[in-house]
């Protein structure tokens, strides 16, 4: 660990051991490049340029040592950070200040306008939220006056806009929404899904991630879909078919109640 550590230019902060001989090592991984760039010998190897940041779902570990972020470029502090913009989307074209700019001014119109005026939901008794697909985070930036949190989720296939999520102080995880989130069942009281559905219907079938959200939502809680009228038409009856409570909302947002009801034996 000290030949692995030192190679690294990783920093032992605290050391310790105690009467059984049983230790504690505490490591601090540097904040500048400079000391990667001292080494006698470049291994493990800096990572290329060209290699760039990669979506990292199903891909093998790297074997070489990412650039440290410079002081200079620190995100700002909370909360001026939340409504900044971060022009780190790997993927993404030289349009993201333009994207976030419209997407942070659609989601604070939406919230306030539509979300909080027309949407049977009971805000003031939800407690966390989940965005299923979260792009620059512009939704959850939209609820921060509200005392909930929410998870950012940026499917698979999706532009990597986690980076922005992180930098503007927000959670957020990866994930692919045709398999199982990783989570407790009945964990969260409102489900927001925008504009995902068809692409997931691609390559699985929508009852699959009927069944998914139906274990994640709490009974009496809400799912929240942004779409096109042909996805809501295939969504709403499978929602219904598990007694869910719909209602559709000027014809792009279909907001479902879960109840209590199970199948009997």
């Amino acid at each position: 660990m000290v030949k692995l550590t030192k190679s690294i230019c990783w920093r032992t902060v605290v050391k310790s051991e105690d009467s059984n001989g049983i230790g504690v090592v505490v490591y601090q991984k540097p904040a500048s490049n400079s000391c990667y760039l001292e080494r006698r010998t470049n291994e493990p190897p800096m990572c290329s340029k060209k290699d760039g940041p990669r979506f990292p779902w199903y891909a093998p570990l790297d074997t070489c040592i990412s650039s440290s972020i410079e002081k200079s470029s620190w995100p700002l502090p909370w909360p001026e950070r939340l409504n900044a913009r971060y022009l780190n989307v790997p993927d993404d074209s030289s349009s993201t200040d333009e994207k976030f700019d419209v997407d942070t001014k659609y989601w604070k119109h939406a919230i306030s306008e539509i979300y909080y005026n027309d949407f049977p939901v009971n805000w003031s008794s939800t407690r966390n939220v989940m965005d299923m697909n979260a792009g620059y985070g512009g939704f959850a930036a939209a609820l921060v006056d509200k005392p909930l949190w929410v998870m950012n989720v940026v499917p698979v296939g999706q532009p990597n806009t986690l980076p922005v999520i992180f930098n503007r102080g927000l959670i957020g995880v990866y994930h692919d929404w045709c398999e199982s989130f990783n989570t407790y069942p009945r964990t969260y009281d409102l489900l927001h899904m925008s504009y995902l559905l068809g692409s997931l219907t691609n390559r699985c079938d929508i009852m699959e991630v009927a069944a998914e959200i139906d274990r994640i939502l709490r009974p009496d809680r809400w799912f929240v879909l942004r779409d096109t009228t042909e996805m809501i038409k295939k969504m709403r009856p499978v929602l219904k078919s598990l007694h869910y409570e719909t209602v559709v909302v000027k014809q792009q947002f279909l907001v479902a109640k879960k109840g209590f009801w199970r199948p009997g034996k």
